[in-house]
């Protein structure tokens, strides 16, 4: 019998490995481990793969803007409509419901500052039941997805002594 969670768990930290390799580590057959991969996709459990990309690298001018948004629940729906909504808009990545001062936290990729700030006043603040919204910058990524983005330990400053 294959574990679930450490199946999961190999294949999320890197989805290329093979049913003979995945086997291996887990002492199971290669076909096990494909019919357990099958069923988990049956589920919903696997819902996909995809490739992590340095994006500042090969397009350094794409923007990601977290925008935190308030809102007022709706009737026998709840905080679920309005995230559906949200979740549809192509460039939105990620739609989190949240603990605290907001109720959604929305990541949003695009070309410029402008072009997230336009999504924000035009489609988000613009939806009955949104209260308020703000919005935050990332500068630059350090680490995403469990991986470290820039590796290089220069350190370019000189030594004074005195």
């Amino acid at each position: 019998m294959i574990d679930d969670l450490e199946l999961l768990r190999l294949i999320e930290n890197n989805a290329r490995l093979s049913a003979e390799e995945i086997a291996v580590m887990l002492g199971a057959t290669a076909d096990d481990v494909e019919a357990e991969i099958k069923r988990l996709k049956e589920e919903n459990i696997i819902l996909g793969y995809s490739t992590i990309i340095n994006w500042e690298k090969k397009a350094p001018d794409n923007c990601i803007g977290m925008i935190e948004v308030r809102i007022t629940p709706v009737k026998n729906k709840g905080y679920d409509h309005i995230a559906q909504i949200l979740s549809k808009y192509e460039k939105v990545t990620a739609c989190y419901l949240m603990s605290g001062g907001f109720d959604l936290m929305i990541i949003y990729e695009d070309r410029s500052l402008r072009d997230i700030a336009t999504f924000v006043t035009e489609k988000i603040a613009t939806m009955d039941g949104v209260l308020s919204t703000t919005t935050h910058f990332i500068l630059k990524k350090y680490k995403a997805n469990g991986l470290i983005y820039d590796n290089s330990n220069n350190d370019d400053r000189q030594a004074i002594i005195l």
